[in-house]
């Protein structure tokens, strides 16, 4: 077991919460996915709680589920995001999504699920151990928004970070649509490695499919990740 050494977390939490202040942001961790539904509710009201984390399919809990909210100076979500550890029952990566990804699919779509599939690749065949998944990530639009700001390079380290704390998985992961892969969005939130064509979900009456990518990276990618400064990136990122 790998361990966060108190420089990194410190450096982190330190840079993290300047930069937080500076745009006036406030952050807060959450277990009850039922709340966290009405606050979707309240701030992305055409958005509909993603299967992962719909506490009325899975059964989730301080130990294994965690959802984060940001607001602004002005009491208005403005950010979501959610992470939850995944029941692997000693399968890797690539058998547990080739059994299971249809529990993943993406929010508000009408999905023709007979068509749509999962490739592992080689990395993810080999990856076994405690995995957790990232999902809900949202910014607000609009003028005031946090968007173009690097924004997301600090709010997804913070996931990482809370995760670590709560339970220092071996994987980390997310699915992304090719777009938003091709426009650097993976790299801008931390993560180290990406698969091509993992996922194909079709759409009901729609022979063109969307193409997913798996974002992933090992306990010793996310403690890296985390020790590097933040700054930087958001200033790069903008």
């Amino acid at each position: 077991m790998t361990l966060l050494t108190m420089q990194t977390g410190d450096r982190f939490v330190a840079t993290s919460a300047e930069i937080f202040q500076r745009y006036g942001i406030t952050l807060e961790v959450g277990y009850d996915f039922e709340v966290y539904r009405d606050l979707l509710k309240e701030a992305r009201p055409d958005h509909i709680l993603g299967a992962p984390f719909d506490p009325q399919i899975h059964e989730l809990t301080v130990e294994n589920a965690l959802w984060i909210v940001g607001r602004n100076v002005d009491g208005v979500i403005v950010h979501t995001q959610a992470v939850r550890m995944l029941d692997m029952n000693g399968m890797s990566v690539g058998e547990y999504f080739t059994q299971r990804f249809r529990e993943f699919p993406p929010s508000g779509v009408d999905l023709d699920l007979k068509r749509s599939r999962f490739r592992a690749g080689p990395t993810a065949k080999r990856m076994r151990g405690t995995c957790a998944y990232q999902g809900e990530f949202w910014i607000a639009p609009g003028e005031a928004s946090l968007r173009g700001q690097g924004m997301c390079c600090v709010l997804s380290r913070y996931a990482f970070y809370q995760t670590v704390q709560h339970w220092d998985p071996d994987y980390m992961m997310a699915f992304m649509v090719k777009a938003l892969v091709f426009k650097g969005f993976a790299e801008k939130s931390g993560y180290m490695h990406t698969q091509p064509g993992a996922l194909r979900w079709f759409l009901k009456g729609n022979d063109v499919p969307v193409e997913g990518f798996l974002s992933y990276m090992g306990r010793e990618d996310l403690h890296y990740v985390l020790d590097l400064p933040l700054q930087d990136l958001v200033a790069l990122a903008a």
